[in-house]
């Protein structure tokens, strides 16, 4: 069975964060919650998540990819080292790492950008840019096994770019 790691922190953009969930749970792949403590985080539009795993319980390599949420959990989430870390081996494994909207700031931040061809909202195109991306204004666009989309109406291109690329 596939595993994937669901990253989470308060503010995460609904739909952005549960739409990808469901979606690869729907096809058999085991989709771990996964923030810096255990407990009740909310999206920003109040959608509660219950998070049983911390980042300090679970190791990367046990994982086939990661899901970075939109919203402004990146914000938050790209301060961990952990979190850093993670998406670094998933880079350096050349497994699957999703990220949606604003999420590509934990991308920035772990370094893994530069030549690689993503999308996210315009807002942070320059942030993307500016780490050595080239930029696409498009609904999806896969790169290798970094998989990214702009905003909540692109989640059903992303989601099937997801599953493509973990089945």
């Amino acid at each position: 069975m596939k595993k994937v790691i669901q990253l989470v922190s308060d503010d995460f953009e609904d739909l952005e964060l549960w739409c990808p969930v469901m979606r690869l749970r729907e096809e058999g792949i085991q989709v771990d919650l996964v923030a810096e403590k255990p407990g009740k985080y909310h999206g920003k539009y109040g959608v509660p998540c219950e998070v049983e795993l911390t980042f300090k319980d679970i190791k990367a390599e046990d994982y086939d990819g990661i899901l970075v949420p939109g919203g402004w959990a990146p914000d938050k989430l790209r301060r961990f080292t952990e979190v850093l870390d993670m998406v670094r081996h998933m880079d350096a494994e050349g497994k699957v790492i999703g990220e949606i909207c604003h999420a590509g700031w934990v991308l920035i931040s772990s370094g893994i950008l530069k030549g690689r061809k993503v999308t996210s909202t315009p807002g942070i195109r320059d942030d993307m840019e500016n780490a050595g991306a080239t930029w696409i204004d498009q609904a999806c666009v896969v790169d290798g096994h970094i998989i990214s989309a702009r905003r909540p109406p692109d989640i059903p291109e992303y989601g099937r770019a997801l599953v493509e690329a973990l089945k």
